[in-house]
């Protein structure tokens, strides 16, 4: 299936070849990880055995504080596959009706919800329930008033909801934004992101309004949008956008093809920005200061990160996203560490709300203010 996470892994190969992508980074997490771990580990049941539960999952066998304890999924030939192939016991795996049990199993402490987008609101709610932290996949939610629930309810039950931002942590994303915060880049002027690729099987749960709350916007357009916030530093105060829609076949009523989108922010920063399932080779960040500018392409693929500044190359070593996403979702949860750049469910709700704006802008041709 033609989806964006085969567009990611394609995308950051074409520069190098990607068995050699596996070597180093597996060397390099081995490296980072040679020091003996006696702190608190975390438990992880995936939810969701496709491509990027399996992606994530591999990438936890050098994790050292966190470990694949369970799976959860509603076909049992992949969970029998997963239990030879990570050593997980039978205890410790569920099925979509029945893993509300899970309340009572000490072996788990946090399930990743690595399913469609429609359902991500109900699963959610139902680990939180069962008196489990919850991580899921981004987009959160398919619109704002659904992660607002995820939210409460989380709270409700006392337990942490993150969403799975990867960026988050990546070494050279981390390295604009410290130059950006250190004043490096002067006053912020302006922001570009393009995220896009050209989307393949047309009856995919992607291009399901109900399973996925929309299109590319929803896929691959809410990069930008997190992107443009965690480059900036500010939170947008507008939006207006433009749909386009060569398709409408493929692409049918509330599931967007192309969207341009721009965005405000208090300091008079703006964003201008790309989200599309027909065009490909789109994944680059552009952030424009007084003082100096970053650029970034792959911005967020699945790594190297490749990017420039003012000051040179950003040539920090790559470490698999989701091994140092899942070790540092563990300190998070279990040591109360707080990341330079959120994760948590209020940090998804705010890319949902700034999603409803963008679908709002699109369709009525207004500028949409935000609160």
């Amino acid at each position: 299936m033609n989806s964006r996470r085969d567009f990611l892994q394609k995308l950051t190969a074409s520069a190098i070849a990607l068995p050699f992508f596996t070597e180093h980074a597996s060397a390099e997490t081995k490296n980072k990880n040679d020091k003996p771990y006696d702190g608190p580990v975390l438990k992880v049941a995936i939810m969701g055995l496709g491509s990027y539960g399996t992606r994530v999952a591999d990438a936890m066998v050098a994790c050292k504080a966190a470990k694949l304890t369970g799976a959860i999924s509603g076909t049992p030939s992949k969970i029998k596959a997963w239990q030879e192939k990570y050593g997980i016991p039978e205890k410790n795996c569920y099925n979509y009706e029945n893993f509300d049990q899970v309340k009572n199993n000490p072996d788990i402490d946090a399930i990743y919800v690595i399913t469609p987008n429609g359902l991500h609101k109900d699963q959610v709610i139902r680990v939180a329930k069962a008196g489990k932290h919850a991580i899921s996949e981004k987009p959160m939610a398919v619109n704002a008033a659904e992660a607002r629930e995820m939210v409460e309810a989380c709270k409700k039950a006392n337990v942490k909801l993150l969403v799975g931002y990867r960026m988050h942590f990546e070494a050279n994303t981390l390295e604009v934004i410290r130059m950006r915060t250190s004043g490096e880049l002067g006053k912020i002027y302006f922001f570009q992101g393009l995220s896009g690729f050209r989307i393949g099987d047309p009856t995919q749960w992607r291009l399901n309004k109900k399973l996925a709350g929309g299109g590319a916007m929803m896929d691959i357009g809410i990069y930008s949008i997190n992107g443009a916030r965690y480059m900036i530093g500010e939170e947008p105060i507008w939006i207006t956008a433009q749909e386009t829609k060569t398709d409408p076949v493929k692409f049918k009523e509330g599931v967007d093809e192309t969207i341009q989108f721009q965005m405000g922010f208090p300091s008079g920063a703006v964003a201008s920005c790309l989200s599309t399932y027909s065009m490909n080779g789109l994944d680059k960040f552009y952030l424009n200061g007084e003082k100096g500018f970053a650029e970034m392409q792959p911005s967020t693929g699945y790594g190297p990160i490749k990017g420039r500044t003012n000051k040179g190359e950003l040539n920090l070593p790559h470490v698999t996203h989701q091994t140092v996403q899942m070790e540092e979702m563990s300190a998070i949860i279990l040591q109360g560490k707080k990341p330079v750049v959120p994760v948590d469910g209020e940090e998804g709700l705010r890319d949902m709300i700034i999603i409803d704006a963008i679908f709002e802008a699109a369709k009525t041709g207004k500028k949409v203010m935000l609160k």
